[in-house]
């Protein structure tokens, strides 16, 4: 079996801890993150993994899966994401072996019943085998409007449903008859094309496409932009799942979350509640304040407040009411427009090649610590708006300015002008840490200008 994780999204529910270039499924709520625990869950019973992701997520997952063994899977990096039924037709298309049974599971759910998974699993291969499309359905303990559901008689699959009101919500409950949809399921890969190719004829077709012109190289598949673009942004559930005669349910009570809201985490995470009931990561002063989910790398005091959500980050705060967080993607929204960058990134951002952390920002210079791995480099690149200054204080950097190249010690500083071709390089056996002042008047990503890259970013 193969356990086809979708990675993509950004989950904006959770901002500001997960952000577009570092979304929910890589941040650390305890020890390992979501993504991490996924693989782990799932690698008992699979023999792979297939990850379908964009390239600037591809090496932070990559970054996570050495820290926790030696997996070496198949990466389908998306251009643009065209939601889970194209997803998962790519990774259907790229077998050679179509009587695989397939895992699909997302990378950002919370499953805290190990044992009761791993026999729902069981079961899933048997059906699986049978020639069926299985989906797990989430036994529900209280009536959720931000889920779908799933409704059944037995193992068959009657309908599926949108995410309901709450009356409508509390009718599913009382009825017995509904499941709340984790978006989880198996099957042959012969089967769901089949099914694809009848239920969504263009899905199936264009996908098929995409991956027979695809760049392949090593275990990544680079799916073109332009063929990305054609296949129609269906979900799964829309393409095939609500119309398929094959589906089967298998009730699962597997103490499941989609770690979808600050409501969420509270309930999930595995963090001591202290005796007011409030969770905190980090240290926290509590008077009189019950209920509370704080989030923060500081010290915290918190007096006479209750059910709150305090998420605090070195550039972000949210403050919010229990109950209240899905108005996030509002404040999300209004971001995209008026500050972009907290929206995309933290101040600390992973690369391929390593990481950066901005220290301080003010018009007119950025100051930023950049780490670069051993034996990687940057892009040859240049910029139009901005000159920079490196300090190097551990390791030795390999640069190159025009047709020069020459070595920086620690203690060591160069210039880069505005306009000027230049490349930063490791070459040695342990991290270069530098210092980087940017000064200029525009002084944002996206004005570098790549030349050259070894990650093919453009």
């Amino acid at each position: 079996m193969i356990n086809l994780i979708l990675c993509g999204g950004s989950g904006t529910r959770l901002w500001p801890i997960s952000r577009t270039l570092h979304p929910k499924q890589f941040s650390k709520f305890g020890e390992k993150s979501l993504f991490q625990e996924t693989v782990l869950r799932n690698s008992k019973f699979s023999s792979n993994q297939i990850i379908v992701t964009n390239i600037e997520q591809q090496f932070l997952a990559k970054d996570q899966l050495d820290e926790i063994g030696n997996f070496k899977p198949t990466f389908i990096l998306e251009p643009i994401g065209r939601n889970t039924a194209a997803a998962i037709a790519l990774a259907c298309h790229s077998l050679e072996n179509d009587e695989t049974i397939i895992l699909v599971t997302p990378s950002d759910h919370l499953i805290q019943n190990k044992f009761e998974y791993e026999k729902v699993i069981n079961e899933g291969v048997k059906l699986a085998e049978q020639g069926n499309i299985v989906t797990f359905g989430i036994t529900p303990v209280y009536p959720e409007t931000g889920y779908g559901y799933i409704e059944a008689k037995y193992d068959d699959v009657l309908s599926f449903k949108e995410k309901p009101s709450l009356e409508t919500a509390k009718e599913y409950i009382a009825s017995g008859n509904y499941y709340w949809n984790s978006g989880m399921f198996m099957f042959k890969s012969s089967i769901f094309l089949t099914e694809l190719e009848k239920y969504a004829p263009e899905i199936y077709n264009l996908s098929k496409e995409a991956i027979f012109t695809s760049e392949k190289v090593n275990e990544n598949i680079s799916i073109e932009f332009e063929k990305m673009r054609n296949i129609p942004d269906l979900s799964v559930d829309y393409a095939v799942m609500e119309k398929s005669e094959s589906i089967k349910i298998i009730p699962s009570e597997i103490n499941w979350s989609d770690m979808g809201s600050f409501e969420s985490l509270y309930d999930g995470l595995e963090l001591p509640k202290d005796n007011e009931g409030n969770i905190s990561k980090g240290k926290n002063i509590s008077l009189n304040s019950k209920n509370n989910l704080i989030l923060s790398n500081k010290t915290v005091a918190t007096i006479d407040i209750e059910d709150l959500i305090i998420v605090d980050t070195p550039d972000a705060l949210l403050i919010s009411s229990k109950g209240s967080s899905q108005e996030v993607k509002k404040v999300v929204n209004q971001l995209k427009e008026e500050q972009p960058n907290l929206v995309n990134v933290h101040l600390t951002a992973h690369r391929p090649w390593g990481v950066y952390t901005v220290l301080e920002e003010s018009p007119g210079y950025k100051i930023k610590k950049i780490v670069v791995k051993p034996g990687k480099k940057l892009s040859l690149q240049k910029h139009h708006h901005r000159n920079e200054h490196w300090v190097v204080v551990s390791g030795t950097a390999t640069v190159t300015v025009g047709d020069n190249e020459f070595f920086v010690r620690p203690n060591e500083s160069t210039y880069i002008k505005m306009g000027e071709v230049h490349r930063l390089e490791n070459s040695g056996k342990i991290d270069l840490v530098l210092i980087e002042v940017q000064v200029g008047e525009y002084l944002e990503e996206d004005d570098i200008i790549r030349l050259e890259d070894d990650f093919k970013r453009s």
